[in-house]
């Protein structure tokens, strides 16, 4: 089997608009030269395993949050932390919400359809729209929002969200919440069951990065030669000492 992909690769001839998802913006941030091949080439990173845990964490809070939203009441969590917000019943949020479709807009500078699927979308008695993004981990302590890696990605990925929401024609606060869970290893028996503890991370976004970021990647996909590699890519790296090894 072929490891080379034919389907949603960029053509520079073509004037059907180009889907760019949350993901791929964050890929070429991380790396243009892997974006490159994955996207222009059709060469894609190896994926890892599926985080099924995580997902079905993710099902849930929708199903738990849903049940206010139907309600039009607050969630105990958003009263815990002074919130004063709901879950909202938009007409668009279960389309938002699907993968591979999500929040749409099109970049009419790049003809690039750039979307993303949000968690949750929250309103507060002014009419601004909250988005809302779940996150699940299992970590001694405090879940705190941190310079890590896969924290910057967090904080872009809520603001591409928020860029798309305001796309759409809302007035988006802001602050975004991450409801965040973590699940406890201090138990003295599994019992079939994971107890978590959950908690409502605010983060003031800035999305004034991603017109200049499209556009950029813009630029990229029209470019005949590879792209240097990131700076921190391990997968260039592994790639190249490969190379050097079978030379």
């Amino acid at each position: 089997m072929s490891i080379k992909r034919k389907r949603g690769l960029y053509d520079p001839e073509s004037e059907t608009p180009f889907k760019l998802s949350r993901s791929k913006i964050d890929l070429f941030l991380e790396c243009p030269r892997c974006f490159y091949m994955d996207r222009r080439l059709g060469i894609s990173r190896p994926s890892g395993p599926a985080f099924t845990l995580n997902m079905a964490v993710d099902t849930l809070l929708k199903k738990e949050f849903d049940i206010h939203r139907a309600a039009g009441s607050q969630h105990p969590l958003m009263k815990t932390y002074g919130l004063d917000a709901v879950p909202v019943a938009h007409e668009m949020l279960d389309k938002w919400r699907t993968n591979f479709t999500g929040v749409q807009c099109l970049h009419e500078k790049t003809n690039f359809l750039v979307y993303g699927a949000i968690d949750d979308l929250w309103i507060t008695p002014q009419g601004e729209y909250i988005v809302v993004d779940y996150k699940a981990t299992s970590k001694e302590g405090e879940v705190e929002l941190t310079d890590a890696k896969w924290h910057q990605s967090y904080r872009r990925q809520m603001e591409v969200y928020q860029w798309l929401v305001r796309q759409n024609g809302l007035k988006v606060s802001n602050t975004g919440y991450f409801v965040y869970v973590n699940g406890k290893k201090d138990r003295t028996a599994f019992d079939g069951k994971l107890d978590f503890d959950i908690k409502l991370i605010p983060y003031k976004g800035d999305d004034s990065w991603i017109e200049q970021t499209v556009c950029d990647i813009h630029d990229c996909l029209n470019e005949e030669n590879l792209p240097d590699s990131g700076k921190d890519c391990e997968f260039c790296k592994y790639r190249q000492a490969a190379k050097n090894i079978e030379k």
